[in-house]
């Protein structure tokens, strides 16, 4: 009997072709990530100074929560701020709403969902983005002064953001102001009576966020924390902002 020769199987050549097509097609989505950056940059850099306004997409007109992000918008932007919010329907299109009829430009930072949302027509500067961390960045970034009206997880999410990085020294300390006071004094209690009790934050931390109610009183309040300094950031901060 003779003796049979191992088989030599020729490899496939159809799992390298696929892997080189996935890792394409990532390099590809970090310049299109790149490019939602620079474009964003380049569209709101001069746009200052500037208030981001958030607030739950799912408030309907007629809400009393509507009527207040609409007024407070309109406020700030009659006060000489830009404001900025999600682009959507809800508290967002009520921030973009205010700022579109007030002195100053509304801006809305649009995104891309598979369900929702269509830009709100109160958009003098509208940017849309596919990626939530670019957007939240901008937020962030182009931003005096943070609004946060009642809202969902999208909402807590850009209060927590911010919170975190104001924390963190990762940008520039700014007002974080909570509007309507009896959505928001279960999280205040809680955050005090958890977070500073075991030791999670600092009771210093609790002075990152305030809650004020009257329109009137957070633009105030605005122009109080930069009455000594002024709006424009300082070297130093320029340089944690060009780092965020």
């Amino acid at each position: 009997m003779r003796e049979k020769m191992p088989v030599q199987l020729t490899p496939s050549v159809e799992p390298e072709l696929a892997r080189r097509v996935e890792s394409s097609r990532e390099a590809w989505r970090v310049l299109e990530i790149m490019s939602e950056f620079i474009e964003s940059t380049e569209r709101l850099t001069n746009i200052a100074p500037a208030v981001s306004l958030f607030g739950s997409a799912r408030t309907p007109p007629d809400s009393a929560y509507y009527l207040l992000a609409e007024t407070i918008a309109r406020n700030l932007s009659d006060a000489g701020f830009a404001v900025i919010s999600g682009g959507g329907p809800g508290i967002m299109e009520a921030a973009n709403k205010g700022a579109y009829f007030g002195r100053s430009p509304s801006v809305g930072l649009n995104i891309l969902l598979p369900h929702e949302q269509g830009a709100n027509p109160y958009q003098d500067v509208s940017q849309t983005f596919r990626h939530f961390f670019a957007r939240k960045v901008a937020f962030v970034k182009f931003a005096v002064a943070y609004v946060v009206l009642p809202g969902g997880f999208g909402t807590l999410d850009e209060l927590f953001e911010a919170l975190t990085l104001v924390q963190t020294g990762k940008t520039r300390r700014m007002p974080i102001i909570l509007v309507h006071t009896p959505f928001w004094s279960g999280l205040i209690d809680w955050f005090r009576d958890r977070l500073v009790a075991e030791g999670m934050i600092s009771p210093d931390d609790m002075n990152l966020v305030q809650v004020i109610d009257d329109p009137t009183k957070i633009t105030t309040a605005i122009f109080d924390h930069y009455e000594a300094r002024g709006f424009a950031p300082s070297a130093e901060e320029r340089e944690i902002q060009l780092n965020l």
